[in-house]
């Protein structure tokens, strides 16, 4: 199943766990969408192939910093990893909304 969709998800953060939401679209190799959690609402630009997709996001709080989003979908779940900075891959897991 494809990527598309609204998510309920979950990183073990090195911060402790965050809990957000994906809103996602994919066309033609790209992949859209909306991205919230404690940081607020962030936009979702990156790609897709098949039922999975990467992108970036910028992040101000608590601290700037490059998040790097690597995830796949299993029919009603998702699963995958955040890369933010020097503080290494933390893991992602989610639930079709």
């Amino acid at each position: 199943m494809s990527l598309d969709g609204n998510w309920n998800i979950e990183i073990n953060s090195p911060m402790g766990l965050q809990k957000g939401t994906l809103q996602l679209s994919t066309a033609g190799g790209k992949l859209s969408g909306t991205q919230t959690g404690a940081q607020g609402s962030l936009p979702v630009d990156g790609s897709a192939d098949g039922n999975s997709g990467t992108w970036k996001a910028n992040i101000t709080t608590p601290f700037p910093m490059e998040l790097e989003f690597n995830v796949t979908a299993d029919g009603d779940a998702l699963t995958g990893s955040v890369k933010a900075g020097a503080f290494g891959s933390s893991p992602l897991k989610g639930t079709r909304a």
